[in-house]
Order: structure tokens, then sequence, then C-alpha cells
């Protein structure tokens, strides 16, 4: 009797652990970028609710908002290892230096521009796919975020003109890229981990910040923003992105409304994001930021000299065969 009541014990704690690891096998964690109630923020909420609305419940995604599982680099490595579950977020180049090529400055004129180079089946879009699924890792979406400018503490005589040397340091991403732009728009780059940057600039160790828009400003550096320079520098996009493993091991009707909600959850985006960072600055104006005039022919300029001098080295860095061949396909698009 002892024996049997042992074996139904046994029989018992297996079943719960099962149970257990089937909840937690149905729940998906999905780590993004910006705090709460955040553009971001509402349509990976948007993102989730589709999940689960096409799955009855069976299948739900948790968000860890405000970089709450690890910075974006951190994330991605665990991604790949299948620690998280799914992000969205920019790419970190620090695995692999070719992502490098996505983040070339002034790759895209305009939004039509943008949608056609990094929407889905452009060059672009497969060139990330690749080297993301390297890592074991596949993309289901993009969210276009905005094009870039210069955020600064203070006012900088021609900061919108890249012919002038100007005394002012900015921050960049420890990326080789950024670097190069600031170098290339006339400020002094200075790089340095995001985690650093608004200290930096608060307390005057930098006179701005160079790798964002006017929605990761508004966001992260409001209080410190005084003048904001839309050069449209950059064209940014975070990807959606999901261990391969854990996708490929989902059952097809799970897999599809993967897909389907990531596909909504991209189209909504294009359709509203130039109108989404045209807010954003009037948001950063609202909160006390100048807005500084910025003509066509400043962006032309800047674009041709940056194009010039900064994409022959980005290319030869990563390589130059494989990554000229990419460049002139996407140009052609």
């Amino acid at each position: 009797m002892l024996r049997s009541m042992t074996k139904n014990l046994a029989l018992a704690v297996s079943l719960s652990v099962a149970s257990v690891g089937i909840a937690q096998a149905a729940t998906l964690k999905l780590s993004h970028v910006r705090p709460q109630g955040t553009a971001i923020d509402k349509d990976a909420t948007m993102f989730a609710e589709a999940v689960s609305k096409a799955t009855d419940g069976k299948l739900r995604v948790k968000l860890y908002p405000a970089n709450a599982l690890g910075d974006y680099t951190v994330v991605q490595e665990r991604v790949g290892l299948g620690a998280v579950d799914m992000a969205v977020q920019p790419i970190s180049s620090g695995v692999d230096k070719r992502f490098q090529i996505v983040s070339l400055p002034y790759m895209a004129a305009d939004w039509a521009d943008a949608q056609k180079k990094f929407g889905p089946g452009s060059v672009m879009r497969n060139t990330v796919s690749d080297l993301y699924q390297k890592q074991g890792i596949k993309v289901l979406g993009a969210w276009p975020v905005y094009f870039g400018g210069i955020a600064l503490n203070k006012e900088v005589e021609g900061a919108a003109d890249s012919s002038i040397s100007k005394s002012a340091k900015v921050r960049v991403p420890p990326i080789k890229v950024f670097q190069l732009l600031a170098d290339n728009t006339g400020f002094i780059g200075s790089p340095l981990p995001f985690s650093e940057a608004f200290t930096a600039v608060q307390t005057g160790v930098v006179d701005g910040v160079i790798g964002s828009g006017a929605e990761g400003y508004y966001a992260s550096f409001r209080d410190v923003t005084k003048y904001y320079v839309p050069l449209n520098t950059h064209f940014e996009v975070w990807y959606l992105i999901m261990n391969e493993e854990r996708f490929n091991g989902m059952k097809p009707a799970q897999q599809a409304a993967i897909s389907e909600a990531a596909l909504n959850f991209e189209n909504s985006r294009w359709a509203r994001a130039e109108m989404d960072q045209a807010a954003n600055e009037k948001r950063l104006q609202e909160a006390g930021a100048t807005i500084v005039d910025v003509t066509p022919e400043q962006i032309a300029n800047t674009a041709a000299k940056v194009k010039q001098n900064v994409w022959p080295v980005i290319v030869n860095d990563i390589g130059k065969e494989w990554a000229q061949e990419i460049l002139d396909a996407a140009l052609a698009e």
C-alpha cells in the first residue's frame, strides 16, 4: 500500500510539473525598449492581443517594456539562445558587423522610398533576415521608427550645415557608422553606451546626441534637449524577432497566427509612422526644444557628403564584395 501511495504521489507530481510546463510554453516573453504607453508598447500590445484572439487564448504574449529583460544588445543574444522568446528592438551589430549595412546614413530619401527599401520582400529585409537567421533568430516583421536627427543641449551655430566644423561634442552609439556620421555632419563624435548618454548630456560631458530621432529623444532625452535638428541622418527600423527553434516547434496554426499578427503589426505602423514622427517633433517642441530649420539643400548636401565619405569605409569594413552587391541591389529597387 505504501508503494502504491508513493507511486500515485510521484504520478501526481509528474502531472503537476507537466501542467506547469504546458502553461509556461503557452506564454511568450516579448521584450521592447520603450516605457509603457509609448507607440511601440501600444502596437506590441495589439500584436499580443491579436495572437491570443487567433489562438483562442492558447498562446499568449507577455510584454516586458523598458528593457526589463536587459539592454537590446543582451536581449538579441538571449533571443538567439532561446532565453527570451521574442523582441521588437534595434539591431545590435556587436556579434555581426555586417548588420551595419542597414544603418547606412541616407539610405532612404523619404518615407515612400524607405518602405520600398526596408519593407517586406526588399533586399534589405532579406539581408536582415539572413543575418539574424545565422544567430538562430527569425524575423517576423518590422517596425519603422523615424528618420533620425540631432539633439543638442545648447544652440550650435551652423548645426544643420555639414560643411561647418563645430566644436560641439555629441554622443554616438559605439558603432563605427555613427562615429563617421557625426564627423561628417561637422560634430565631434563621442562613443558612449546608451545607459551613460543622458548623464553625459546632463553634466556637459557631451553637448548632444546623434543616433536617434524625435521619438527617441522625446522618450529618453527631452529634459536635456534644447534644440532638435531634423537632418534625416538615418532611417531607423526595429525588427520583430523570435527564437527560430521556438517558432519552428509550434503547431502550424500557431505559426500562422503569429505571422498574420506580425504582418498587421508592420502594415499598421507603415501607415502611421510619418505622422507619428511629426507628432513627436511637436512633443519635443512643447517640452521646450527649438526645432531648427533645415532646408532640403542642407539635407541633400549632407547626404552627398556622407555617401562619399562614409559609405565606402563601412562597405570595406564589413566586406566589400558582399556589401557592395547588396547595396547595388537595394539602390536599384
